[in-house]
């Protein structure tokens, strides 16, 4: 008999070579029919999977992430297994889940794909997940696995096949099609009921733009055709939202190839909304007693070396910069924290000098693939809210519980009310990816771990996510229609400050070593903003607004009263343009309202009589007739209050 643990305490015995399957069907027939994946010991394996020991067992449902994931990936292989029925000769990559379906990467030779052909997979998809294939699980050996896919003629995946050994490679089959895969899967084929292959796109054979180009078709599937129908409600939204498509109606931000891809230009209204995002966080900061810096656009190689990012990231770095001195290179800066440590390092520091708060919207560059660059979400040019705190190791604690209240205050503020907290620790096996000792680690990830439970927040741990120099706290906020975002981080390192050897003079009058704080609110502007417009559609709360109002006259005649009330808009610090054109009202005001401007100010022959404007609000209408200076209190009591959207 084996002892098999469950999330709720209880701990239960079955016999030995139980599967999960036959587990869930002890518990409940409804369970049985319902489940989709098992988590043993914290790994997710196949229901079918004989379990030979004394484990700790979940049972995944569509309910939980990984029995999504895991009927994501089954739907991977459904669609490879189309894509050879419909395209004989396919060659296939890679078919991963993502975090909301999957997509596999294919190569179709001469032959394209087309959005018609993806209704043609979605159908034979359909078919052929009604045939409820079982999907099965096989150990090969490598001589065995090389032979089929040799005979297969599929270079993509013999290459993958190169870098593993004997004794972990398995192969999957349903129906007619084997695919080499570590699983697992859902049981059979049968739980797939909707299906969408939602869009075409191209992407480089193992992410290294010097190989082949793919096609990657992305599609996501159900368990049944009402959620189906609401994501597509939600995609039809997501697409009105676009902020790719807002930036550019708005008059936001550009793109030029001619300066570079990935490096967003800012038009004037963009500017303005930055600006005043970056001074509502600088206001809080100097309120809690950070002090600003400014670092340089490029660093010296050795800085790089010296902090560990050259090793980490050297290779995907933009290429170094020569100067004529001979040897001497430079990089474009990946990272504000080195520039930081040698900021603290140019004086001598007192146990009396700490915390020491250093902020700066430093400007980082990183080289991002040309098939991964997405808008603002994804550039090689960004700023970051970037802050580093140097503390005593018994302020740790302190400090990172009020950067968190500084992080919660920026959601608040901008209406991100929903938010779950990732605790992004080391990977568990692989610590090559990380620097440091395990004692500096440990203490690390328990500060972070202490700190969210004594803040009272609602977090997930994940291995395997932390920084290479320490483990991060990760805000992961949900947008206005469902959307998951990370957005805001904060970083425990005792690393950094030990591979620049910074130190304080403590009260014992001896050396000792800082601890380093890493923050980010907004995390990178540009990120940020992209998904400030999509939260709101562009429609931004009236503190925020780059135009706050406009004043339309009726007619030529009232022009003079119109720039009258525009300037005294203009003393009052509120943000107004006035617009002249020789339009009818009622075409001014759809425009002012396609333009998201909060408010509109008509004026015309009665207005201009009683030094009154009649006002309205975007997307609300007619909010009455007002006098001037009425209406300058009503806009300031509401940039005043911070307001947030409504």
């Amino acid at each position: 008999m084996i002892n098999v643990s469950f999330p709720d305490g209880a701990i239960r015995q079955y016999e030995n070579g139980s599967s999960a399957m036959d587990i869930a069907k002890s518990i409940s027939e409804g369970l049985a029919r319902k489940v989709l994946a098992a988590k043993v010991d914290g790994q997710v394996w196949d229901l079918s999977r004989p379990i030979m020991s004394d484990v700790s067992l979940q049972l995944l449902t569509w309910n939980e992430i990984e029995g999504k994931s895991t009927f994501w990936h089954s739907s991977a292989h459904l669609m490879a297994e189309a894509l050879e029925n419909v395209y004989p000769g396919v060659k296939l990559g890679i078919g991963p889940a993502i975090e909301k379906g999957f997509y596999y990467d294919i190569d179709l030779g001469d032959r394209q794909i087309t959005e018609d052909d993806l209704r043609k997979l979605e159908v034979k998809m359909v078919e052929l997940a009604k045939t409820n294939s079982v999907y099965q699980r096989k150990e090969v050996s490598k001589d065995d696995a090389v032979k089929y896919f040799t005979d297969k003629g599929d270079e993509y995946k013999l290459e993958l096949i190169e870098g593993l050994n004997d004794g972990e490679i398995t192969f999957y089959s349903q129906g007619n099609f084997t695919d080499l895969c570590r699983g697992p899967h859902i049981p059979n084929t049968g739980f797939i009921k909707a299906i969408k292959l939602t869009n075409i796109a191209g992407a480089y054979w193992r992410g290294d733009e010097k190989r082949k180009m793919l096609t990657r078709i992305y599609g996501v599937t159900f368990p049944n055709q009402k959620e189906l129908d609401e994501y597509v409600t939600l995609l039809e939204e997501a697409k009105k939202r676009d902020h790719r498509k807002l930036g550019k109606e708005l008059e936001l931000f550009t793109f030029s190839e001619r300066v570079g891809l990935g490096l967003p230009l800012w038009l004037p209204k963009g500017a303005m909304l930055r600006e005043r995002l970056q001074q509502f966080l600088q206001k809080a900061q100097i309120e809690t007693g950070y002090l600003p810096v400014i670092t340089p656009h490029i660093g010296h190689k050795n800085l790089y070396v010296t902090s560990g990012h050259y090793e980490k990231y050297g290779k995907d770095s933009f290429q170094p910069i020569g100067t004529p001195q001979e040897g001497e290179e430079f990089f474009l800066k990946p990272m504000n924290c080195p520039h930081h440590c040698e900021i603290y390092k140019a004086v001598p520091r007192s146990y009396k000098d700490l915390p020491l708060r250093l902020a700066e919207f430093g400007t980082v560059y990183r080289y991002e693939q040309h098939g991964e660059l997405h808008g603002l979400t994804r550039v090689r040019g960004f700023t970051q809210d970037d802050a580093h705190l140097f503390c005593k190791p018994d302020q740790v604690n302190d400090e990172f519980k009020k950067v968190i209240d500084l992080v919660l205050y920026v959601f608040k503020s901008l209406s991100f009310t929903d938010y779950t907290a990732q605790i992004s620790l080391r990977d568990k096996e692989d610590r090559s990816k990380y620097i440091g000792t395990d004692e500096n680690w440990e203490i690390a990830e328990k500060a972070i771990i202490e700190a969210s439970a004594e803040k009272g927040l609602s977090t997930v741990i994940e291995y395997g996510e932390a920084a290479f120099y320490g483990p991060k706290l990760d805000f992961m906020v949900k947008d206005a229609i469902g959307r998951k975002w990370q957005l805001g981080t904060i970083q425990v390192d005792y690393n950094l400050p030990e591979r620049f050897d910074l130190t304080y003079i403590g009260e014992d009058n001896a050396k000792h070593r800082p601890v380093m704080i890493h923050r980010a609110p907004f995390g990178s502007m540009e990120r940020f903003i992209a998904v400030l417009i999509e939260h709101c559609a562009g429609k931004f709360p009236l503190w925020l607004a780059p135009t706050q109002a406009v004043v339309l006259p009726i007619s030529d005649k009232f022009s003079e009263y119109a720039e009258e009330v525009r300037m005294q808009l203009k003393r009052a610090d509120i943000r107004v343009e006035v617009d002249e054109r020789n339009e009818k009202i009622g075409r001014k005001i759809r425009e002012a309202e396609m333009n998201k401007i909060p408010y509109m100010l008509v004026v015309g022959e009665k207005e201009v009589a009683e030094g009154k404007v009649s006002l309205r609000k975007q997307a609300k209408g007619d909010l009455g007739t007002k006098l001037v200076s009425e209406t300058i209190d009503f806009l300031k009591e509401e940039i005043d209050s911070k307001r947030a959207f409504e």
